[in-house]
């Protein structure tokens, strides 16, 4: 089992970080774990709001700088035309949404953006192609993008569907730094979001991704139509995988015209999640997988600052950043700065606590 070890606890501390996390602490909470159970679970999403963000910032204190957050750009290396039948999804295929499908970016436009994205201060750059998994005849310029985008210093992730073992190891020996495979919602509801391959099968590429070495982002998405039980299935499921993700994102449904879920969803009160039961997500996640990355991501753009403010209380550290998500609109480095300015937060420096303590 992953735990933090208490010498560099205590460094963190001597840089002020670390304050004291009294007892909360001190009877288990913060404390890596694996083998959470569903009604661990269903109590921390039932505490009283204040309660649950004082421990979730308790222990998002006792092992992140709570004062930094990661910034990340996500770039669409090929958009649309996906034969999944993600409901959620304007890339889809199946998906009436006007999304154009486009062919693999070339090499140079991509490294371009990431420049680009290095400049506006980004630590991780993402890139994300819409497909049910990569060919083979693909692998050659994926790695050339890998290899690019790290030589510039930055983190590399790639989202490209399903990988075999021979694709993930292809990936690593390229020197990819992140994986992104999101399991989406809990494995009861599912099929109710994607019939085009199972959860098994997300579970089958995170292991892929893990055992050619590559870190694994992984999270999902709420506001989907979903219950708080659904909620916590997921969170369930991202806390009990044999190693947790180094990145979480926690993506806010944006609905679209013309995808299953934007049509069922729109001008309905389950249009949008509850900003104070989105907070509790985030911060049950924090509390569940306290060395986590913990993204806010799709969705920012429509919340306002003071769920924002209350998001990053309650343990998020890392955003995307930039006008878009690969589709979708997002706030734009401007804003952002600005925004973080206000809060008196500033970009992460160095590397995430997971990848420290496994070194």
């Amino acid at each position: 089992m992953l735990t933090s070890a208490p010498a560099k606890a205590g460094a963190q501390g001597a840089k002020g970080w670390n304050t004291d996390s009294g007892p909360l602490l001190s009877q288990g909470h913060g404390e890596v774990r694996t083998d959470w159970t569903r009604d661990e679970i269903r109590t921390l999403f039932a505490l009283p709001f204040t309660d649950l963000l004082f421990r979730a910032a308790t222990v998002h204190r006792a092992h992140h700088a709570p004062d930094q957050i990661q910034l990340c750009t996500l770039l669409s290396i090929k958009t649309g035309g996906c034969p999944e039948d993600c409901g959620y999804c304007s890339q889809s295929a199946h998906a009436d949404s006007g999304v154009k499908a486009t062919k693999l970016m070339d090499v140079r436009s991509v490294l371009q953006m990431a420049a680009q994205a290095k400049d506006a201060g980004s630590q991780r750059f993402c890139m994300g192609a819409a497909w049910r998994n990569p060919k083979d005849k693909d692998m050659p310029a994926i790695v050339e993008m890998v290899k690019g985008v790290r030589d510039m210093g930055l983190e590399t992730c790639m989202t490209l569907g399903m990988l075999t073992p021979s694709q993930a190891r292809t990936l690593a020996d390229a020197g990819l730094d992140y994986y992104n495979h999101n399991i989406d919602t809990s494995p009861e509801r599912y099929g109710n979001i994607i019939t085009t391959r199972s959860f098994e099968d997300r579970l089958d590429t995170l292991e892929n991704v893990r055992s050619a070495g590559i870190n694994v982002c992984c999270g999902g998405i709420v506001g989907m139509g979903e219950t708080r039980e659904d909620r916590v299935g997921f969170i369930h499921a991202l806390a009990t995988l044999p190693r947790h993700p180094e990145s979480v994102p926690v993506n806010a449904l944006v609905p679209v015209k013309g995808t299953v879920l934007g049509d069922m969803l729109a001008d309905t009160p389950l249009a949008k999640i509850d900003d104070i039961e989105f907070v509790r997500t985030v911060a049950v996640a924090r509390i569940t997988m306290p060395m986590s990355m913990v993204r806010l991501s799709a969705g920012r753009e429509s919340m306002s600052e003071a769920t924002q403010a209350l998001c990053f209380l309650a343990g998020a550290n890392s955003i995307f950043t930039g006008d878009k998500l690969l589709t979708a609109p997002n706030a734009g480095d401007d804003k952002d700065a600005a925004l973080l300015a206000k809060f008196g937060l500033t970009p992460l420096e160095g590397e995430e606590p997971m990848r420290v303590a496994a070194e």
